[in-house]
C-alpha cells in the first residue's frame, strides 16, 4: 500500500482548490494517475472511466484524474471522453506521482512485447488509436488508489503500461 500520510493528502489540491483529504472524508475517491494523453492505453482507461461513470456514481465515488499537462489542455482532453468538469490535478513534474509511489517505467515496462501486443489491440481492433507522445513523460507509470477518510484502501500498480485495471474490484474493495 502507498505510505502517503493524511498531511500529504491534505496539502494536495484539486483545480478547484478542494485537498484529497477533504475529498476523501466526503467520500470515496478514486484517484486515477494517467500517462500522457498521447498514450493508448491513457485513452483505453479514460473510455474505461466515461463508462464507470455510472457505477461510480451509484456507490457515491469521487472521480479525480491526476495528469502531466496544463488544466486547459486536461479538460479539453477529458471533454472528449464525456468526463469534463471531472476534478483534476496537474502535476507536470510528476512529484505526486512520486509521493504515491508511482515511477518512471523501464523500458520493458513501456515498450515490451505485452505493451506492442496490447497496443495492437487497443489501439487498432479497439480504436483507441495510434499516436505519439504528447505533453508529459513517456516513462511514468499510472496507477490508481482508492481514498477513504485519508486512508488509501486499495490500489493498482502497474506493472507494465499495458495493464488494464478493474475499476469495479477497486470500488468494491474499498467499500468492504
Amino acid at each position: 500500500m502507498s505510505k502517503i500520510d493524511r498531511e500529504s493528502l491534505g496539502m494536495i489540491k484539486t483545480q478547484r482548490g478542494n485537498s484529497l483529504l477533504e475529498l476523501s472524508q466526503t467520500k470515496p475517491v478514486m484517484l486515477v494517475f494517467l500517462r500522457h494523453f498521447g498514450c493508448v492505453f491513457c485513452r483505453e482507461a479514460m473510455s474505461d472511466l466515461a463508462v464507470m461513470k455510472d457505477a461510480m456514481s451509484d456507490h457515491n465515488v469521487h472521480l479525480v484524474l491526476v495528469h502531466l499537462s496544463d488544466d486547459e489542455t486536461a479538460e479539453l482532453f477529458f471533454d472528449k471522453y464525456d468526463l469534463a468538469g471531472v476534478d483534476s490535478i496537474s502535476d507536470p513534474e510528476a512529484i505526486i506521482y512520486k509521493k504515491f509511489g508511482l515511477l518512471r517505467g523501464t523500458f520493458n515496462q513501456v515498450f515490451g512485447l505485452k505493451v506492442w501486443l496490447r497496443t495492437v489491440d487497443a489501439g487498432i481492433v479497439k480504436g483507441h488509436g495510434i499516436s505519439r507522445k504528447q505533453i508529459g513523460d513517456g516513462f511514468q507509470m499510472p496507477g490508481i488508489f482508492m481514498l477513504k477518510d485519508g486512508i488509501v484502501k486499495s490500489q493498482f500498480i502497474h506493472k507494465s503500461v499495458a495493464d488494464r485495471p478493474d475499476y469495479q474490484k477497486l470500488i468494491t474493495e474499498t467499500m468492504a
